[in-house]
């Protein structure tokens, strides 16, 4: 399918949720003019205690460089788990252009301010202690709900259930924080008199208009596996990357196989240079 642009957030390669196959499938099913990374592509603070490098995220890495290759526009908005990428505002690595934020203008003329979004998050912003230990126990919550995912099969329930979600649905603070984060989202793109705002942080994917403005968030490749894409007459819809039923075939067996440390391509060898540098000063910073 060709589109315009493609809005991606939290893959969180180098983690064991990372959802690395399904983003491949996406990529691979979508043409585009514009390819945006809107912050958490390269998950450091996991990196920082362990490494879970698949030959599938390989791929994600060599897929997005091919593609900047080729002539498409692919512009990187660093997150709170890849931050230090934001001294290098305004820098092209591989033809990847990186900015802290970024206007997007569609092709119907709506302005769309681009970030990941942490900044409205006051519990990143100012204990980011308690912001890291949220992050173990979100992975925790991943990495049951993957086990949940092959008993459903097992039983051969239809469909993907999210424990994730469920939580983030039930949780009466949970809910409380996502409608704070949007509304001072929406309030901050209001005051600069734009048309909405296109952003990820919170895992928590969907497009919707409060007074007047559009707030689409890309979710995540984690546990929800979305993004927002925008055709070619300029109107932006959600897409849902997980299919009605389980996985089946070569790529579920993959899935399945024990996870392989392969040896990295020079793209992600820099990658993983970098997370080793960002570990060390994250380190002396908290010392």
């Amino acid at each position: 399918m060709r589109v315009r642009s493609i809005f991606v957030s939290d893959v969180h390669l180098g983690t064991r949720g990372c959802q690395a196959e399904r983003l491949l499938e996406f990529l691979r099913g979508h043409d585009a003019q514009f390819l945006y990374l809107v912050g958490d592509i390269i998950d450091f603070w996991a990196m920082n205690r362990s490494i879970h490098w698949t030959p599938a995220q390989n791929t994600v890495v060599q897929k997005i460089l091919r593609r900047a290759r080729h002539g498409e526009h692919v512009m990187g908005i660093p997150g709170n788990h890849d931050e230090a990428l934001r001294e290098y505002d305004g820098v092209s690595f591989g033809e990847i252009l990186v900015r802290r934020e970024h206007v997007h203008a569609t092709a119907d003329g709506r302005r769309f301010l681009l970030l990941h979004g942490d900044e409205f998050d006051q519990v990143t912003r100012h204990h980011r202690w308690l912001a890291i230990l949220g992050d173990i126990g979100y992975n925790v919550l991943v990495r049951a709900n993957a086990l949940l995912a092959r008993l459903r099969r097992f039983l051969r329930r239809p469909g993907y259930w999210s424990l994730a979600g469920y939580a983030k649905n039930r949780v009466k603070r949970a809910v409380s924080f996502i409608f704070d984060f949007e509304d001072s989202v929406i309030h901050a793109v209001k005051a600069r008199g734009l048309d909405g705002v296109i952003c990820g942080h919170i895992h928590c994917a969907t497009i919707k208009v409060t007074d007047g403005l559009t707030y689409a968030n890309c979710g995540d490749w984690v546990d929800s596996c979305t993004a927002i894409v925008e055709h070619l007459d300029g109107h932006l819809e959600l897409i849902h990357a997980w299919p009605a039923a389980p996985l089946t075939g070569p790529l579920e067996a993959a899935a399945r196989r024990p996870p392989v440390q392969p040896v990295p391509s020079a793209a992600s060898a820099r990658i993983l240079e970098m997370s080793s540098k960002v570990s060390a000063t994250q380190s002396s910073g908290l010392a």
